[in-house]
């Protein structure tokens, strides 16, 4: 997927001094996590992103030709270990995470609404305790990684109620499994 930059970005990009910025967001089952790679907090779309600064890290974002999910990783470092227990207990497998791009001016005021670099799903946490504060890496893995799933669906009415409660479409289907017709010709 080629990403595009709307013309107040693409202008940031060739002036003597570039500020690029990545957001990142994670949906977590307790909330939302809001981060971006400043310090301080950043107010954008109507929500506080918290600053990592050094803190945080996020790898290479790989773009290929072909049709190919390529993952990566965000890592956040010194974190304390009492926060650590709200990590290890939320399961984040399959919630959405995704990354933005965009650029400050002189003022440290975002040029224009960020672009998203990288949609996919939180994988896998490894933590890497380290005393008094840890290391958290999330494996994110692309959405095209869902192409690689085996949808498991069934003719059954069990089945089908679990998607559409009120269909009754396939309540019979048992019955016609072991039932003769005759097409075409009349029964004797």
């Amino acid at each position: 997927m080629t990403l595009r930059l709307d013309e107040l970005n693409a202008a940031e990009t060739v002036k003597e001094v570039v500020r690029p910025i990545l957001l990142a967001y994670m949906d977590f089952i307790s909330g939302e996590k809001r981060l971006w790679s400043g310090i301080g907090t950043l107010e954008w779309d109507d929500e506080e992103w918290a600053g990592t600064g050094y803190l945080g890290r996020i790898s290479t974002i790989e773009e290929t030709m072909e049709l190919r999910a390529a993952g990566m990783s965000m890592q956040l470092s010194g974190v304390k270990n009492v926060d650590l227990t709200e990590v290890i207990a939320e399961p984040i497998q399959g919630r959405r995470a995704k990354v933005l791009l965009g650029f400050l001016n002189s003022n440290f005021q975002l040029v224009s609404d960020p672009i998203v670099i990288f949609d996919g799903r939180m994988d896998t946490v490894e933590i890497v305790d380290g005393g008094q504060t840890a290391t958290i890496t999330m494996m994110v893995e692309n959405r095209l990684r869902d192409l690689d799933r085996a949808r498991t669906r069934r003719y059954t009415d069990a089945d089908q109620q679990s998607r559409y409660p009120n269909d009754r479409g396939l309540e019979y289907v048992p019955a016609l499994q072991e039932t003769d017709i005759l097409w075409g010709r009349v029964k004797e």
